[in-house]
């Protein structure tokens, strides 16, 4: 499944030197996971509040190849796939809008599909397998 979107660089996303610090890199990425589960439908104060099931990050990784500075606008491209019955991985590409054919960072986040209250795993919810 692929999706993208769009998103500024703010001031708070940014370190000293002016460039987007690595650990809001991951937050950006997690914004752009958190619009495609709404662009799926999925909405997280049902699935949070339902309380059956977990979707914890178990892995993830950032690579920087340029630097954003505040201001840049930027375009997320996410690839979603299926690793097994209880995971997945989304894999994150970066570029600003006013380069979009240079990669500027890649991430990948894995996730785990766990029942909440016995933090044992279960089979991903069928509402994510359709969209995958």
């Amino acid at each position: 499944m692929d999706f993208a979107c769009f998103r500024t660089v703010y001031l708070a996303d940014t370190d000293a030197a002016g460039v987007v610090y690595f650990a809001k890199g991951l937050s950006i990425c997690h914004e752009a996971y958190e619009e495609w589960l709404a662009s799926i439908d999925i909405k997280i104060r049902d699935l949070l509040s339902k309380q059956q099931v977990a979707l914890p990050i178990i892995h993830s990784s950032i690579d920087f190849f340029a630097p954003a500075y505040c201001g840049d606008r930027l375009v997320i491209k996410l690839q979603v796939q299926i690793t097994n019955a209880s995971e997945f991985t989304v894999e994150y590409q970066i570029f600003q809008v006013s380069n979009p054919e240079k990669l500027i960072i890649k991430a990948i986040t894995k996730h785990v599909s766990i029942n909440s209250q016995k933090r044992s795993r279960v089979d991903l919810p069928a509402e994510i397998v359709k969209n995958i």
